[in-house]
């Protein structure tokens, strides 16, 4: 019958995008997965978590990935809210496409949210970029990561140090495989294209000629970094500081600049030391963090991105999940001190910041090994399920 929903080997491998760092680690998965011989068929999905209409289509242009077969359209909400609606309609989805395997990457509520629905339905789930720990549960991605990976069946690592991590947490060592990290395809697919910083400063009615002797590029939007005014006063004080010997150009994240806004602070950027943008492309960014001296921030996936450009990162958290960008890479952890800030921009701009180097298997190919591996695990996994009925 035509309208029988697609099983084994015949169904799709959902692969699910909800937050913009998604996006990045998805779009080289799903180029090759269509390149592999013979073809991975995959039904790409959109949750909607992350809801800017503007930025999503701006994302998945810069990143070509094909616009999604479904969109959820979610919304924003609080974590429960937000987890258990991805759950109520994503379940619908396999429902009328069937699916193969869940691919789901990251640690954002649609990841563990999708993890949950296909696992109860005894679809094998697949989580790209597994064992990555900050050790603080008070971070909500701390959760999401600890209890995707624990019904995961398969958990595909970024780096050697989160198979000790899935070790501690009881997980079958098989069970785990080392690719390397996919959203570094995606930076490396990208860089030729990356809008140059002159034009982009330009485009924005600001002077190119402003950073012609260096800058540095700040992203700030931790919720425990910017929804309290005693850590983000002190965070901002130590960014004019460091303003007034290096030009620091801000894509000023949306919750960021609501709290500058609702604590009186937003006269404090106000200064000849920034320039602000709002928040920017894929390729936008791109080419800042390229062009850049250093980077001042408080993301997870910038860490990544400047060890890979051999760009000096100062991040501005107490902890990271990425500990290779620290270890081999060009990251600092400065926590949020501002005096600590401020002296590990200094010695940067005194000696040059750390050289790093690129980690092992961060070469642009990580997404062909997840495809050629995922199709043989796949047809194995099948394969046992047929033998065992």
């Amino acid at each position: 019958m035509s309208n029988m929903i697609p099983a084994g080997a015949n169904a799709p491998i959902i692969c699910v995008v909800g937050a913009r760092p998604n996006y990045m680690k998805v779009a080289p998965i799903i180029r090759a997965f269509a390149a592999h011989q013979p073809a991975l068929r995959t039904l790409l999905v959109h949750t909607g978590q992350h809801y800017d209409p503007a930025m999503k289509d701006r994302l998945f242009t810069d990143l070509e990935l094909p616009e999604p077969d479904v969109n959820l359209a979610v919304g924003s909400g609080s974590h429960a809210v937000q987890t258990a609606e991805v759950m109520k309609r994503f379940e619908p989805v396999i429902d009328q496409h069937g699916a193969r395997a869940v691919l789901v990457v990251g640690d954002v509520n649609s990841t563990l949210a999708c993890a949950l629905v296909a696992v109860k339905r005894n679809i094998p789930v697949i989580h790209v970029e597994s064992g990555l720990r900050s050790n603080d549960r008070r971070m909500p991605e701390e959760i999401n990561r600890i209890l995707t990976d624990q019904i995961s069946d398969l958990l595909y690592t970024t780096e050697r140090s989160a198979h000790v991590n899935l070790a501690r947490e009881g997980i079958a060592e098989e069970r785990a495989v080392f690719v390397g990290n996919v959203m570094i395809d995606s930076l490396r697919a990208s860089l030729a294209k990356a809008v140059p910083p002159g034009e982009l400063l330009a485009a924005a009615g600001l002077d190119p000629a402003r950073i012609a002797n260096g800058y540095g590029v700040v992203t700030l939007h931790r919720p425990s970094n910017v929804d309290q005014a005693e850590t983000l006063g002190p965070i901002i004080d130590a960014l004019r500081e460091i303003s007034r010997k290096l030009p620091l150009v801000i894509a000023l994240h949306p919750r960021t600049r609501n709290s500058l806004e609702r604590f009186g602070m937003l006269d404090r950027i106000d200064t000849p030391g920034f320039l602000i943008l709002p928040p920017q492309g894929y390729l936008e960014m791109l080419g800042l963090m390229s062009g850049a001296t250093m980077m001042l921030t408080d993301s997870g996936g910038i860490q990544e991105e400047t060890t890979a450009l051999g760009v000096p990162c100062l991040t501005i958290r107490d902890n990271t999940e990425r500990p290779i960008t620290i270890e081999q890479g060009t990251n600092t952890l400065v926590g949020t001190d501002p005096q600590a800030l401020i002296a590990a921009a200094k010695a940067i701009l005194d000696g040059g910041g750390k050289a790093g180097r690129i980690p092992e298997y961060w070469d642009g190919h990580t997404a062909e090994r997840i495809a050629s591996h995922l199709s043989s695990w796949l047809n194995a996994h099948e394969a046992a399920s047929s033998a065992s009925i």
